[in-house]
C-alpha cells in the first residue's frame, strides 16, 4: 500500500498531479489548489483499488486523508466525491457540518443527492459530534455555506473553480458579507 509520497511536481492539471520520486512519476488525484510545478510536495496517499485501475489520491495533511478515508466508506461516496467533499473547505469544519447534521453542504457536491448527504450525516454524526459547542457548529456551517456560494457565484460568471478559489483564500476573514467577498474576489480577479 502506499501511503506516503515525497517528490517534485513535473506535471498538473485541475485533478492531478505527476510527482517525480525515485525517477519514476506517479499520478495523484489532488485538490485543485494543491500544488505548482517544479514543487517539491509531500503526500499522505490513499491507494483505491479496483479490479480494473490502481488510483491514488494525495492530501496535504493527515487530517485530510483521515476525513477522506470516513467519507468513502459510505456507501454511494467514491473517491471522486470524496475529494469533492474536502475541496468544499477545510476539514475540521466539514466535520462540524456532518456534526451538526448540515446534510445540505455535502449536497453542494456534484453527484451526491439528499439521500447519499444524509446518509453520510447519519453514520458519521457520532464520530464528530463531540468536537464543538453548538454555536462554534452553527458559525463553521455558516461559514462553508457562504464560502461555497461565492465559488458558486464565481464559476457562474465564467471563472474556473480553481480560480474562485484562489481569490477566496485572499480575502481578508473579517469580511464576512458573501455580497462584499464576491466584490473583492472580482477585483482580484481583476474584473471589478
Amino acid at each position: 500500500m502506499i501511503s506516503y509520497i515525497r517528490g517534485k511536481v513535473i506535471f498538473k492539471t485541475e485533478n492531478f498531479i505527476i510527482v517525480l520520486t525515485g525517477n519514476v512519476g506517479y499520478k495523484v488525484f489532488v485538490l485543485s489548489e494543491i500544488s505548482e510545478i517544479g514543487q517539491e510536495i509531500e503526500l499522505f496517499t490513499y491507494l483505491n483499488v479496483r479490479e480494473d485501475a490502481l488510483t491514488l489520491y494525495g492530501f496535504l495533511e493527515y487530517k485530510e486523508l483521515e476525513l477522506f478515508e470516513h467519507l468513502i466508506s459510505i456507501s454511494g461516496i467514491g473517491p471522486k466525491a470524496g475529494l469533492s467533499i474536502l475541496s468544499l473547505a477545510d476539514p475540521e469544519t466539514v466535520k462540524v457540518a456532518i456534526a451538526r447534521g448540515d446534510s445540505s453542504i455535502l449536497t453542494r457536491v456534484s453527484g451526491i443527492g439528499k439521500k447519499t448527504a444524509e446518509r453520510v450525516v447519519l453514520e458519521l454524526r457520532n464520530k464528530f459530534s463531540s468536537l464543538e459547542s453548538d454555536d462554534v457548529l452553527q458559525e463553521k456551517s455558516k461559514e462553508i455555506n457562504d464560502h461555497t456560494d461565492v465559488i458558486e457565484a464565481l464559476v457562474s460568471l465564467g471563472y474556473s473553480s480553481q480560480q474562485a478559489k484562489k481569490a477566496l483564500a485572499n480575502i481578508p476573514s473579517e469580511i464576512k458579507d458573501v455580497s462584499e467577498k464576491i466584490k473583492m474576489a472580482l477585483k482580484k480577479l481583476g474584473r471589478g
